[in-house]
Order: C-alpha cells, then sequence, then structure tokens
C-alpha cells in the first residue's frame, strides 16, 4: 500500500454530510491531545497533512484523507473537560452518525497515552469497538518519552489496563523518533488487502 500519495479530502461538522462509504476506510480515535494528527502524519510521512492543534478539543469535525485505495478518517478528539456540553452533544451526534451509517472499515486505531492508564472514555470507545465486533489495535503513542529502562514494565501494567478485551493488539509508537510506525502500517495494509480480496 502506498503512503506517500496522500491528500485531505474534505472536512465534515454534520455527520448527513458524510458520503456514503466506497474505498475501506481506517479510522483514527482517541481523547484530544493524544497525538492523533502528529500520528497521521508520520504514517504519511507528511510534516502537516493533519493539523496539529496547540488546543486541546479544537477538531471539531470528521476528517477525510485520500489516499490511493483507502481513506484515513480522523475522529474528532475527545474527552476534554473544557468543551461546552453543546459541544460534546454535537461531538456524540457527530461520531454516532458516522458509525451508525454502513461503513466500511477494515481497521480501527484507538489511540492512548502510552504513559498514563486509559481514561474512562477511552475505555467506554474501546468497550464500543469491542462490543460491536469492529477490528481495532490499541496505537500507544509517546512511548519514546518512557525510560527505556521502564519500558517492560509499563507495557505489563498497560496489558493488566487493557485485559479485558481479550486478543486486541497494543503497538506502542513515537511519532517522534518513528518507534513501532512501520509495524501499524504493516497492519494498515494487511486490513485495507484483506477488504480488497473479499
Amino acid at each position: 500500500m502506498n503512503f506517500q500519495i496522500a491528500e485531505f479530502k474534505a472536512a465534515y461538522g454534520n455527520s448527513k454530510q458524510i458520503p456514503q462509504s466506497g474505498l475501506p476506510e481506517i479510522v483514527f480515535s482517541g481523547k484530544s491531545n493524544v497525538g492523533k494528527s502528529s500520528l497521521i502524519n508520520k504514517i504519511l510521512n507528511r510534516k502537516s497533512i493533519a493539523r496539529v492543534s496547540a488546543k486541546p478539543g479544537k477538531t471539531a469535525t470528521i476528517n477525510f484523507f485520500a489516499l490511493k485505495n483507502a481513506y484515513f478518517v480522523d475522529l474528532p478528539g475527545y474527552g476534554y473537560a473544557k468543551v461546552s456540553l453543546s459541544e460534546k452533544k454535537r461531538w456524540a451526534e457527530l461520531v454516532e452518525g458516522y458509525l451508525s451509517r454502513q461503513r466500511n472499515i477494515p481497521l480501527f486505531i484507538q489511540i492512548c497515552d502510552s504513559r498514563h492508564s486509559p481514561t474512562n472514555d477511552d475505555l467506554d470507545m474501546i468497550d464500543f469497538l469491542y462490543q460491536n465486533e469492529y477490528n481495532f489495535i490499541i496505537a500507544l503513542t509517546k512511548f519514546d518519552k518512557i525510560k527505556k529502562s521502564q519500558r517492560e514494565q509499563r507495557l505489563t501494567e498497560l496489558k493488566e489496563d487493557f485485559s479485558a478485551y481479550e486478543g486486541v493488539l497494543l503497538c506502542p509508537c513515537s511519532s517522534e523518533t518513528g518507534e513501532g510506525i512501520e509495524a501499524i502500517k504493516n497492519l494498515i495494509t494487511a486490513a485495507v488487502e484483506g477488504k480488497e480480496d473479499e
């Protein structure tokens, strides 16, 4: 799969605007400020195709990026306390509206900060994915921030945090150093090519 050719396609603030699913959609989900845009940029080897916001909770749209044979879909970040209740409600309606339609989603990339235990919002999202039998991985960002001597222990703790979700793959990664990015790209390629073979 070619990750070099990608362009911003569209941003949707209302789920009714989103066209029907065609090409496979690789969906990125995570709380505000978890490094979602940075991860997308790193996978696509671009500096700023996905805008990295200094202000958490700023992305209020579902953003589509077009690759040759798939879309990357960036869901708005959740869980930012300073966002108003009406904005949280709009976020929920937007995301639920997107997911309630029949979408061609071979892989969900749920993003969590490797330095911290998952938040209740993270677990709610993961629970939704698990219960609805989506194929998903958990990308553990900012892994470069953990001392090498502590990494094994931290992974053991994270496995315990996610132990309720049997068989779910944890992917430690860093958008700074590129660690783990190739493994995620391989999982994306396998998911998209698996869809093409169906």
